[in-house]
């Protein structure tokens, strides 16, 4: 097959709710483009209804995991099938908005940068915990600090980058230390990472958001062993 613009990994874990309507919103892009679906071992209806999407959409292809194993997990799978030239990470929830993917995905096609993040803080959100944003920008500080860059957002989801180059990073990480895991190799390796706004519409606890405030202490042990040890 002929290789698309664009991978879109999605990691899925029980998102019936929004899966059907976040698949209508990629599709609604008119990018060329692929999307690998990751069922992460839901307990709901979401591999059942991925396999019913796939059925009539070829451009939707699903891998299951017999097992729990996380979202860097997913996301290693879904790159490992990947065909296109630009990777980028989409959730499953309706928290990011793919109308944004023209702007990520414009510097790599125009050749000016290899790797582009997608910034809530300097687009238009709402719905944001504010211990988690304030660890959110602790982590980003932290990041800035040992990796000497300039960026407003690490645990952004909008990762978007050059597949050869997300690969190139060897990710070993299998639950949210993915974030910082990427962003330190990115870093580490010389790349620039160019910051674009995205809206981002947060839900809440009860809606089935999974960041939870302990992981920040993931975060800082995973970027401390990427920038001291490795």
């Amino acid at each position: 097959m002929e290789r698309p613009l664009l991978s879109v990994i999605m990691p899925c874990y029980n998102e019936s709710g929004t899966l059907p309507r976040i698949l209508e919103a990629v599709r609604g892009i008119a990018l060329d483009k692929e999307i690998i679906a990751v069922d992460d071992h839901s307990s709901d209806t979401t591999l059942a209804l991925l396999r019913a999407e796939a059925a009539r959409d070829p451009r939707l292809r699903v891998i299951h995991h017999p097992h729990n194993r996380g979202k860097g997990a997913a996301v290693r799978s879904g790159l490992a099938h990947a065909r296109g030239e630009i990777v980028i990470i989409q959730d499953a929830d309706l928290e990011y908005d793919p109308q944004d993917y023209y702007e990520l995905v414009r510097p790599i096609v125009e050749g000016r940068v290899d790797v582009v993040y997608g910034s809530r803080f300097m687009g238009r959100h709402t719905g944001m915990y504010f211990w988690n944003a304030l660890g959110n920008k602790g982590l980003t500080f932290l990041t800035n600090f040992l990796f000497n860059s300039w960026i407003s957002d690490m645990e952004t989801c909008y990762k978007v980058m050059r597949t050869e180059v997300l690969r190139s990073l060897r990710l070993e990480s299998n639950d949210f230390r993915l974030e910082p895991e990427i962003t330190a190799k990115v870093l580490r390796r010389g790349h620039r990472i160019y910051e674009v706004p995205v809206s981002y519409l947060g839900r809440t606890y009860e809606e089935g958001k999974k960041m939870k405030p302990s992981q920040g202490f993931y975060a800082v042990f995973a970027l401390l062993r990427y920038r001291l040890w490795e």
